[in-house]
């Protein structure tokens, strides 16, 4: 298998010097994200997330299928992660790498676990037929804190979303096409984020920064992804190794991160809203008879 292109030893060296002195290569704080752009497709459940020079695209699709047998009242939700090798020269098609059975065990953990969806509501028949959902993450450009961008599209492009409007008569089921109905909406309950703090220094992570590039992740002795939603409700907590963290630092962080899930928050619906302003100009009808007259 390939093996990521390290950092030479002066490189290592001059990031952890800089970061003692209170300096990152890029000039932010320690607390401070690079820029974030959120956009969406011209199709419904497309999200398209650009946090510095890492980029993640999410597409949500929907069917009719058969639910499990031990959950006939709920639908299902899945979520599909993909690192190709136009990523990086690492990552191979077929062969997951660690980095992204990571990325997706963390994505099922704060989104699918933490009941963001109502599954219960994609239930179409009890034990016949209910919605599958399933959201794709496709990594485009990948430098640095993967899981903070690929959970900002996941969840952008579930609230993005529309699935087919549906009916029940006389056993029939019957699902309607946007000529017919207009889609609706996923019953949505709340919006989890993620947050991934990366720890420096041979002191319990005496340096804690926020958003660390690919550069930061090498040389980086440790690291804590912080879900939560913009209530301050936490969804888990992420600790995969690396030097011990002193409890009180990771209260700080968790504080800090709060802020910032309510930044994100603010920012899918400033973006959602602006998308629907962007759509409906004149309503569903005049967009049919749009796509009628191309």
């Amino acid at each position: 298998m390939p093996r990521e292109a390290e950092p030479s030893l002066n490189e290592k060296q001059f990031v952890t010097q800089a970061l003692q002195e209170n300096l990152r290569l890029d000039g932010r704080e320690f607390d401070q994200y690079r820029p974030i752009e959120l956009n969406f497709g011209d199709q419904h459940g497309v999200a398209d997330v650009t946090l510095g020079k890492t980029r993640v695209l999410a597409k949500a699709t929907a069917e009719v299928t058969v639910p499990y047998t031990d959950r006939p009242l709920d639908g299902i939700f899945t979520i599909a992660t993909e690192l190709s090798p136009m990523t990086s020269p690492s990552f191979e098609v077929n062969r997951p790498t660690e980095t992204e059975v990571l990325l997706s065990r963390l994505l099922e953990k704060t989104v699918r676990r933490s009941g963001a969806l109502d599954t219960e509501s994609l239930c179409l028949v009890a034990g016949e037929k209910c919605w599958s959902v399933r959201v794709d993450v496709h990594v485009l450009a990948h430098d640095g804190n993967l899981m903070d961008a690929a959970c900002l599209a996941v969840v952008a492009a579930l609230r993005h979303f529309r699935k087919p409007d549906t009916s029940m008569a006389g056993g029939v089921l019957t699902v309607y096409t946007p000529a017919e109905r207009e889609p609706v909406p996923l019953s949505w309950l709340h919006s989890p984020f993620c947050v991934t703090w990366s720890f420096f220094g041979e002191d319990e992570g005496e340096m804690a920064v926020l958003d660390a590039t690919w550069l930061e992740e090498q040389v980086r002795v440790g690291s804590c992804t912080v879900s939560l939603n913009k209530h301050g409700e936490i969804c888990q907590i992420a600790k995969l190794g690396g030097t011990p963290v002193d409890a009180v630092a990771l209260l700080q962080c968790t504080s800090v991160a709060l802020t910032k899930v309510k930044e994100f928050s603010d920012l899918v619906d400033r973006r959602l809203a602006e998308d629907l302003k962007r759509r409906d100009k004149g309503g569903f009808m005049a967009e049919l008879r749009a796509e009628n007259d191309r």
